[in-house]
């Protein structure tokens, strides 16, 4: 009885032991089945709006870093080794070009939806990342209760009239403002007289401030007369302020907002990354995009068929744009980055 007795609680114990390694296990999977965090490096106006409506909708937890696009492409490069975004989401095909070209985009991913055909135009053939919308770079931003005669070419703006009259922003924190000095570059036939053009803008007094709402800011202080900048910041500017004006020069170079996946994220990551662009690019989506920053980035052009523009912009059709080939200036975005910083800002 005694040897029974025993071997009965020796038996419990064992029951005991096995069913609490079965419960760790059954913790241990439940951990690793459970949804990772999906990291959104953002620099856009509604991205706030967007995330919270995403996980809203899906219940996959999302962490949003927004900054300005310098800053972040600074922070995927430092960190390009051992990454920790799960997608970038910021204004200019020519910066995802340039990760492309270093191999730190996921390749083979596109949504399933109705594109425009100018947005079909714009998707990269190897399908490393996706346009969720349009803006243009530069717009003329100006006061009409002090500016009556506003340039009508880019050369008119190294005339003495508009001497120290003059803004735009710095390229290494303004994610549109490398694509606008690019087009420039690419309009007047090449990066040396692109950057004698913008030598002769230096000289005849250009303000350098880092992004959009500084140098609008330089504007309605009156530190200058014109500002360059993001078609959405002006209109919106605009729609705020019913004493200033939009004007686009020609041409005006077309901006598409983008969304690239880290290509070293987890598998799982990357999954959800990819729900996030289905989403951003859904009619649920689509409302976050245009809600969130109303008088800023909200701002843009759809790229999905049956999506209107809010009011405010004026026709596409209306503006004459240029495109970039973003993966002939991608690669050129450091070095061309670098120079203005020490010889224009």
């Amino acid at each position: 009885m005694l040897k029974m007795g025993r071997s009965r609680a020796l038996l419990a114990v064992l029951a005991a032991s096995a069913a609490g390694t079965a419960s760790a296990v059954s913790a241990s999977a439940s951990r690793a089945a459970g949804k990772p965090t999906l990291i959104v490096y953002s620099a856009q106006g509604y991205d706030k709006a967007v995330v919270q409506a995403f996980i809203k909708a899906t219940g996959i937890p999302t962490k949003l870093d927004d900054n300005s696009t310098g800053p972040l492409l600074t922070q995927i490069e430092a960190s390009k080794n051992n990454p920790n975004w799960g997608l970038l989401w910021v204004d200019g095909d020519t910066a995802f070009a340039g990760l492309d070209q270093q191999h730190l985009l996921l390749r083979g991913y596109e949504p399933m939806v109705n594109w425009t055909p100018l947005a079909k135009s714009l998707l990269p053939k190897d399908k490393s990342y996706t346009p969720t919308g349009l803006t243009a770079m530069a717009a003329v931003v100006y006061d009409s209760t002090k500016v009556s005669s506003p340039p009508s070419t880019w050369q008119q703006l190294l005339s003495p009239k508009w001497k120290g009259a003059v803004g735009m922003n710095d390229p290494s924190q303004s994610g549109p403002t490398y694509p606008f000095i690019a087009g420039m570059m690419n309009y007047l036939g090449g990066v040396a007289k692109g950057k004698q053009y913008f030598a002769k803008l230096k000289a005849n007094g250009l303000v350098v401030n880092p992004t959009n709402g500084p140098t609008l800011q330089a504007l309605t202080s009156g530190q200058i007369k014109l500002a360059l900048v993001q078609s959405s910041a002006g209109v919106g500017a605009a729609l705020g302020d019913k004493s200033l004006r939009v004007k686009y020069l020609s041409p005006a170079t077309l901006l598409p907002g983008c969304i690239g996946i880290d290509a070293k994220a987890p598998k799982a990551e990357q999954q959800e990354a990819e729900r996030f662009i289905q989403f951003v690019l859904s009619k649920a989506g689509q409302r976050a995009m245009q809600s969130g920053d109303p008088t800023g980035d909200s701002l843009y052009y759809p790229v999905i068929r049956g999506i209107a523009p809010l009011k405010g912009l004026p026709p596409l059709s209306s503006v004459k744009t240029q495109r970039l080939n973003p993966y002939a200036w991608g690669g050129r975005e450091a070095a061309i980055n670098s120079w203005f910083d020490s010889s224009i800002k």
